[in-house]
């Protein structure tokens, strides 16, 4: 697929620099810029690698203790970050990690990557957002650039942060400190793009604001694609995964009725995806998890209420694929009545916990809702995920990953592929199983071999 071009940021509207703003670009372009990333999650640790690499010197903050003590012995506690390479970056002095937020003082340069979560009435939850500014603006000095990279509704970084900023410190935005927002766009476990190769949107208060901040990301990152204003920015990051939760809603959706039709719904996405134009491959699933998909599209329904605005194509999506557990429970009961079993007191295996292949992620998943499914019906439920050694259920109960044998599989009444992880052998796995409900489509290449023991989603 051919990709659009990459907006020049250098051809957009310039300003006239304050003295502090060409001093700070001078310490960014000659990386003597120091950097502080708080939080050193997901997003943050492999943002802390990449700058360091290029050769700033890096500060992480993080309330974890466990967390720092890691980065302090080189130890990534992240897929996406090898601790070879963390270690090197730590014996260097490039990157050391703190749970104190006095170390702000000396930063030039200072990246918020905190959660950003829902509350249980899934409104967003940016105490995180909140309580970290207020603690830069308590040590706000002149010659500053503030970054948040946290996912979250349009306005945040105008509305909420920048009033602290300037009540708190006394300073002006975009004449002594500069601040802007550039959503993180972190794929885990992708290895063809990583935080240095990914295009970054960076959206200033003011344009001096954006200048800075554009100069900040141009010595990691290869591309900058710079926007009008942080609305702009945050924005953009709703909206793109907005889109991916829409358009999986809608193959879930095509996959319900491909059910009831007595259709096969992965031979549709297929032969559909074979149209060279106006066609993008989507697949079904279990559910959606991670980090994203299931909480982003709900800032924007929440904000759009301000201007009383209903989102209803959002919201629909997000009732469809809420409803995909409850879909993969239907099919597990009529596999086991095709084999005259009831599904109370029948022993269920569930394959992989985790919300994507090959991570050790388990937030939001998927996986998660069935369990608990598959429990209020008082089925034995079990699982093996060599990535999530230890789950916790909703009654705060510990469950361990099950060891995968031959006995494990061949006690299961029913076992139900939830996450394809790629060291799965699927065809032992349906070998070895009384019947397997495949919802990622992962026995396709057995399929003929052992027709009559897999039930596709």
């Amino acid at each position: 697929m051919r990709l659009p071009p990459v907006l020049d940021v250098t051809a957009l509207p310039q300003a006239e620099l304050s003295a502090t703003a060409k001093q700070l670009i001078e310490k960014i372009q000659s990386k003597t810029a120091r950097v502080a990333i708080i939080g050193l999650g997901y997003v943050g640790l492999p943002l802390a690698v990449c700058i360091a690499k290029v050769g700033f010197s890096v500060i992480g903050i993080d309330v974890n203790p466990r967390r720092v003590e890691k980065v302090n012995t080189g130890d990534s506690y992240i897929t996406d970050v090898e601790s070879e390479t963390l270690q090197s970056l730590v014996n260097t002095g490039a990157i050391e990690a703190s749970t104190h937020f006095d170390c702000l003082d000396d930063a030039d340069a200072i990246v918020i990557c905190v959660p950003t979560p829902l509350t249980k009435n899934r409104d967003p939850d940016i105490s995180y957002i909140r309580a970290t500014t207020t603690e830069i603006a308590q040590r706000l000095r002149p010659g500053q650039l503030i970054s948040l990279e946290s996912t979250t509704y349009p306005g945040t970084t105008q509305e909420v942060m920048l009033p602290i900023l300037e009540k708190v410190s006394g300073l002006r935005v975009g004449q002594d400190f500069f601040l802007s927002h550039s959503p993180e766009r972190v794929d885990p476990g992708n290895a063809r793009y990583t935080t240095h190769n990914t295009n970054k949107v960076v959206g200033g208060v003011t344009t001096a604001c954006n200048q800075v901040a554009a100069a900040f990301y141009r010595q990691s990152i290869q591309h900058v694609v710079s926007v009008s204003s942080p609305g702009c920015a945050e924005m953009v990051k709703v909206f793109e995964n907005t889109f991916r939760a829409v358009n999986i809603a809608l193959v879930n959706e095509l996959a319900l009725l491909c059910d009831k039709m007595n259709l096969n719904v992965w031979e549709v996405v297929d032969a559909a995806a074979t149209k060279p134009f106006g066609m993008m491959r989507f697949t079904p699933g279990p559910g959606v998890g991670g980090h994203c998909i299931p909480i982003d599209p709900f800032y924007l329904t929440w904000k759009a209420r301000e201007y009383n605005f209903h989102t209803r194509f959002i919201e629909l999506a997000g009732e469809i694929n809420s409803h995909m557990p409850q879909f993969v429970r239907e099919k597990i009961l009529r596999a086991l009545g095709k084999r005259g079993k009831p599904l109370y007191g029948s022993s269920i295996l569930l394959m992989g916990m985790a919300y994507k292949k090959d991570l050790g992620d388990w937030r939001q998943s998927p996986a998660l809702d069935l369990f608990h499914l598959l429990q209020q019906d008082q089925a034995a439920v079990m699982y093996h995920d060599p990535h999530v050694p230890k789950i916790e259920d909703s009654a705060g109960q510990e469950h361990y990953s099950r060891s995968l044998t031959e006995d494990t599989l061949a006690l299961a009444d029913c076992v139900v592929i939830v996450t394809d992880h790629s060291e799965f052998d699927y065809e032992w796995i349906v070998q070895h199983s009384p019947v397997v409900v495949d919802t990622r489509n992962a026995t396709a290449h057995i399929a003929d071999t052992f027709k009559q023991k897999v039930i596709l989603l």
